[in-house]
Order: structure tokens, then C-alpha cells, then sequence
């Protein structure tokens, strides 16, 4: 355990706080933390009736490129999980679901970061319209496990909520 003995922000923004603490380590030295507050965020494998998953492709301007993932979103103040499962599902992609079952949730960076996922999979998906975020320029893509499962291998997919969330479903972790 690490004893704080000051924190402080600074730096607040829409999406992130950065917070700096000082504390006292087990063998008593001292130590700076540097801490990415997060509100936590959702990822849903949304599977169609035929077995393909749906992904967003995405360009992510912290690492400059097009990415493919889940759908997901960030959590808004006090948001319960699923609602915001069921809303980015149906902003980034139009598709709404007849069942979202929680599957997991997980720390994505705890090294700095506090941010929790929450992992839903959604299943009897209807068609509807897409309503993305304002700054959001998302495309939908649909395929198979089979394809997606090597596509992580391969580093095709490197965003980590898709890869853990592709490779549970192809475990057999499911609703």
C-alpha cells in the first residue's frame, strides 16, 4: 500500500482530470504519482443474428491512425452503465438491442489511470439511426469472430476493449 500525504489536480477537462499525488511507500521512500482521473466508459460486442459482430472503424488522433473497435462511450456523471451501453450502441452504430447482458468490467490502465470498462454483449439487434457524437466520424463494419479473432492476432485490431472483448466471446464467455 502507498500512504498519500498530499494530492492535488492540475489539470480538469471534459473527459479527464489529472491528478498529482505524493505519497509514502511501504519501505517509507517517497514517490510522485502522476493519476488520469476517468469516469469510466462502456464497450459492447454487439452480435447479429448471423454470428457477425459489429466494430466502428475510427481515426484516434492520440495514436494517428484508423482504428477498428466496439462500439463504447464514456460514462456520464452518475450514468448507469447499461443505459450508456444502450446509447452508444444505438448513436455509433443505428443498432438497438433486444437483450444487453453485463459481462465484465476491467481496468484499462491501471498504472495511471482509474478508469473502469464495462463490457456488455448485445444481441437481437434491430436496425435504426445512427446519431454520432458531433466530433465523431464513425463507419460500421460487420464480420465474422472468425475474422476478428485473427485480426487481433495478426495486429490488425490494437485497440485492447476490442481484443479482450473478442477474445472472450470467442472463449465461449457470453450471454
Amino acid at each position: 500500500m502507498e500512504k498519500t500525504v498530499e494530492s492535488r489536480i492540475i489539470y480538469r477537462g471534459k473527459i479527464i482530470n489529472l491528478r498529482l499525488d505524493n505519497v509514502v511507500l511501504e519501505n517509507g521512500n517517497s514517490a510522485t504519482r502522476e493519476i488520469v482521473e476517468h469516469p469510466g466508459a462502456v464497450g459492447i460486442i454487439a452480435i447479429k443474428d448471423n454470428g457477425d459482430i459489429v466494430l466502428v472503424r475510427q481515426y484516434r488522433k492520440a495514436v494517428e491512425q484508423v482504428l477498428l473497435e466496439l462500439p463504447a462511450g464514456k460514462l456520464e456523471k452518475g450514468e448507469d452503465p447499461k443505459v450508456c451501453a444502450a446509447r452508444e450502441l444505438a448513436e455509433e452504430t443505428g443498432y438497438r438491442a433486444k437483450k444487453m447482458v453485463y459481462l465484465s468490467r476491467y481496468y484499462t490502465s491501471p498504472g495511471f489511470s482509474n478508469e473502469v470498462m464495462h463490457m456488455y454483449i448485445a444481441t437481437g439487434l434491430k436496425d435504426g439511426e445512427r446519431n454520432p457524437d458531433e466530433d465523431e466520424l464513425v463507419d460500421t463494419v460487420e464480420i465474422s469472430l472468425e475474422r476478428a479473432v485473427d485480426m487481433a492476432i495478426k495486429g490488425e485490431i490494437m485497440d485492447a476493449k476490442t481484443i479482450i472483448g473478442i477474445m472472450m466471446l470467442n472463449r465461449g464467455i457470453s450471454h
